[in-house]
Order: C-alpha cells, then structure tokens, then sequence
C-alpha cells in the first residue's frame, strides 16, 4: 500500500520526464521491432492475425517476468528492491502527463486556435486542422476522459489486485492496442488480437473509473444525472469501454462529447454522448482535469481503507 500511494505521489509531483528512462519506451521499441519482424515473414490475413496473436501472448509473458526477475535479483538488497518496485508502479501511471499535455493545448489555445489545434494533434488520433475551438476543447476533455481509465484507473488497478506485473502486462497491452490496434487497412488483422485484449482489460476498469469520478466529483455537480447520462450513452462509442468514463464527464460536467470526426481525411460517423446544455469553454479542460485527480484519490482511499481494515 505504502509503495502504491508513494508511486501516486511521484507521478503527482514529477510527471513524465523526456530524460528518464521509461518501461512504455521499451515496450514501443519491442512491438516496433515485432512488427518489422512479422511483416517480412507475412503479409496475409490470417497470417497476420495469428501473430498478432502471438504478439500478445510474447509480450504479457516480457511483461510479467522482466520485473519478477529484475526484482528477485537483488533480494539481498531491500531498499533497492523498494525504490525500484515504486519506481515501476510510478512508470504505470500518466495522471501528471495527462493533464500537463491537456493543459497544454489550452495554452495554446490562448495564443491561437491554429496552436491549439497543432498541440492537440500531439495526443489524439483525429485530424485537427480544421477544428472549431469548440471541437479542439470537446477532443481534450474526451481525451482526459477516456485516458482516466488507461492512464490511471486500469493500471493502478491491476498493480493493487495483481502486483507490479499485473501494471506492467496492462501497460504493454495498451502500448500494443495504441500502436497497431487500429481498424484501418494496415492493422485490421495485426492488430486484431491486440485490441481485443485491450478491450478486455478495460472492461471493469472502464465502467468502474465512470463510478469513482461521480462518486468524488465536487457536490455542485449533477451527480444523479451523470449516471444516467453513463447507463443511457455509456455504449455510445466504437470501443466498447471508452464511451463510459466520457459519458461521466459529459453528464457530470452537462455538456456534449463524441460525435463525428476525420481520422486521415476519412469521415468517421460516431453518436454523440451527453447532452450539449452548455457550451464547451476551455474551463472544462480543467475540469475533466479535476474529475480525474478525484477519481485517482478516491481509488487509493478506498485501497487505504481495505487494507487497513
């Protein structure tokens, strides 16, 4: 427990740093390397869904037994063994990353909507030249919204019920998911096997991150409405699990999020989620900021409070 909220707060205080060395850095470097490796041996559909398959299989056995080993080999030394296990858990969590990049975007924002539409492009997938500032400010809180669960919820979750190995297969799977779990041409079949995992990783922690950010949001907020906007819109999303923490922040914070967008030029028609009752301004960067910070603390607490009793 001690180590968890340790690691909390060191994400808290430090963020992400560009210099420090990074689990999820390595890991992107595996699956570039798997993937280079997979398609000169294949190019056929089944071919490439099955090491797809296999990809993942690989991946969550480097992902449970590097730290296992790592942690093992210097038994004799306790300390050590402590700060490193912190220092991984702390490598799980993007809570501080999340809203420094949100952040970001609504500095940018302030100077000119063309630098607010290029910071975003940064962290979302959408094309953002021709985005109303409207539309930058709904793709940032959605972000925040959905990253909530991958960043934070999911990985601190499966540290609490599985351990460090447990954050560390989650975080490669969702490494995995990001870089070729994608519905397109290139990675239809690659990714086929990655981002079905992903989905079912994330399917408690998804609907479980839209209970705690109700649950902590501050009491002026509608929280009543919020989850009926979650059992009404909550499957109002491609991916069976991100409609769920967005659909929190759209209800909690009485404002609309989804809806279409344009992924490589291509026209993408998705339903929208929540009810436009107010206007999107850039406080509600903020604010979804806020939501996540509340769900964050009220997951530790609740692990404070089963361990102590």
């Amino acid at each position: 427990m001690v180590d968890i909220l340790a690691a909390v707060i060191l994400d808290i205080v430090i963020g992400d740093p560009k210099w420090m060395p990074h689990p999820v850095r390595l890991m992107g470097g595996i699956i570039s390397w798997e993937e280079r490796f997979i398609r000169k041996i294949t190019d056929s559909p089944n071919g490439l869904k099955a090491a797809g398959l296999l990809m993942v299989i690989v991946n969550i056995l480097i992902a449970a037994s590097l730290p296992i080993i790592l942690l093992k080999s210097i038994d004799g030394f306790p300390m050590v063994q402590r700060i490193i296990g912190i220092f991984l858990i702390y490598t799980c969590i993007a809570a501080r990353n999340l809203r420094d990049e949100a952040l970001k975007v609504s500095s940018e924002l302030d100077r000119s909507l063309e630098d607010g539409r290029r910071r975003l492009s940064y962290i979302v997938g959408r094309d953002t030249k021709n985005l109303s500032q409207e539309e930058v400010i709904r793709a940032t809180v959605e972000t925040v919204s959905e990253n909530t669960s991958d960043g934070v919820i999911a990985p601190l979750l499966y540290v609490m019920i599985f351990g460090i190995p447990g954050g560390m297969i989650y975080k490669f799977v969702n490494t995995m998911d990001s870089m070729v779990g994608y519905k397109d041409e290139r990675y239809s079949h690659l990714g086929y096997f990655p981002a079905k995992t992903d989905d079912l990783l994330n399917l408690f922690p998804s609907r479980l991150t839209a209970i705690l950010m109700i649950i902590s949001a501050p009491h002026d907020l509608d929280k009543k409405r919020a989850f009926k906007i979650v059992g009404r819109d909550g499957r109002n999303h491609k991916s069976p699990n991100s409609g769920y923490p967005e659909s929190a922040a759209a209800g909690l914070l009485s404002v609309q999020l989804g809806g279409s967008n344009s992924y490589n030029g291509k026209m993408v028609h998705k339903p929208t989620i929540g009810d436009p009752d107010e206007v999107l301004h850039k406080t509600h960067i903020e604010d979804s900021i806020r939501l996540m910070f509340g769900a964050e603390l009220l997951l530790v607490l609740i692990l404070v409070v089963v361990k102590l009793f």
